[in-house]
């Protein structure tokens, strides 16, 4: 969708119903209405254009997704998404993983663009701290931050606010959730006097355009702090996937990578712009039992719940169930496009992992 944005000034998509890619495809991983969120936040969908067949970006598929979910594999995993993009981690030779390096920032800079596709759009950073800092809570440190990718900085008057999570599978949870927010300081925005004309006109005289009232900066985790979490194979995306996906998002304006699992006192007030005026959090199923991750943000006053939304449902573990359900039909699904398939062998794995997450998990609620 980035490329065909590109091509033109407005984009339409398209969306298959759910009977049409089960005669096609098979089975449908998300109902339609849950696709249709999913293509609504995309910041570069507009509206109607001319059709064009443009050469698929590269990057991951369903195919491998639900591959990985049946085959309950850890090799797509990444240890540190910043030594992988200098080319100093990764597999085969160092001129191939220099190459490898140079094409996912390449990547990076491509998905950080605007709603044109083509100018500056979400800043990009990524935050180094040590790993106790960053799974949970027993080290507290300012860490330090590197900007990967130049884009937009806060405008004055803008209120920063920031979130986190794995955004597994990002999927219409997240969306809703991040939609919320934006909503929600859209209201605040509206109370103070935010879209009367004369605060407009003054905005555009100013600076030479509009803008909104909320800059929002996204925290996304490391794939070994998720697992160390969630344990199985979570999460189904690594880190630099799961970014991608974040970045496309016309909620979000900023994306830090390797965000720590607690964002403490010592991160927040630190954090590229300064202390955010609100730290969100929505509806999760999953929580650490030990303690409140978000303490630091609760002492500092800037704490704020999103309520109940009518996707908060869904989430990495249920579209994992959704496709361990419908085993039989998704294996011969990965067996028509040349797929290998699960076999009793990964079913047996997949059991035990989830057994030996369900032991840390009850342990865990036993030291609290």
């Amino acid at each position: 969708m980035l490329q065909a944005r590109r091509l033109g000034e407005e984009l339409l998509v398209g969306i298959h119903s759910d009977e049409a890619i089960l005669a096609n495809k098979g089975p449908t991983v998300m109902t339609l209405k849950e696709r249709r969120v999913t293509h609504d936040q995309l910041r570069y969908v507009k509206a109607a254009g001319r059709f064009l067949v443009v050469r698929r970006t590269p990057g991951i598929s369903t195919t491998d997704l639900v591959g990985r979910m049946l085959l309950c594999t850890k090799t797509h995993f990444v240890r540190s998404l910043t030594r992988v993009l200098a080319g100093e981690e990764g597999p085969g030779s160092t001129e191939e993983r220099r190459r490898l390096g140079e094409d996912m920032m390449q990547r990076m800079k491509d998905y950080a663009t605007d709603e044109s596709g083509l100018q500056p759009g979400p800043e990009v950073w990524s935050w180094t701290g040590s790993q106790s800092a960053m799974k949970d809570h027993t080290a507290e440190e300012a860490g330090s931050y590197n900007k990967l990718v130049s884009g937009r900085a806060p405008m004055p008057g803008q209120r920063v606010v920031y979130v986190d999570g794995g955004f597994d599978l990002f999927s219409s949870g997240h969306i809703e959730f991040l939609r919320q927010v934006v909503k929600t300081e859209e209201a605040m925005g509206r109370k103070t006097g935010w879209y009367e004309e004369y605060a407009k006109k003054k905005r555009i005289d100013d600076y030479g355009k509009d803008f909104g009232p909320v800059y929002v900066i996204a925290g996304i985790h490391d794939d070994e702090v998720i697992n160390y979490w969630k344990g199985v194979n979570y999460p189904i995306m690594n880190i630099f996937e799961r970014g991608l996906c974040v970045l496309q998002c016309r909620y979000i304006h900023s994306v830090i990578f390797s965000a720590p699992f607690t964002p403490n006192r010592t991160y927040l007030i630190n954090l590229p712009y300064g202390t955010p005026h609100t730290v969100y959090h929505g509806p999760t199923s999953f929580m650490p039992f030990t303690y409140d991750p978000y303490s630091a943000a609760k002492e500092l006053g800037i704490y704020r719940d999103v309520g109940d939304h009518i996707f908060q449902h869904v989430n990495a573990g249920e579209i994992v169930q959704r496709i361990l359900k419908s085993r039989e039909m998704y294996e011969e699904r990965q067996r028509k496009k040349g797929e290998k398939a699960a076999g009793e062998e990964a079913v047996r794995r997949r059991e035990e992992m989830e057994r030996e997450a369900a032991e840390v998990k009850k342990q865990r609620a036993g030291n609290t």
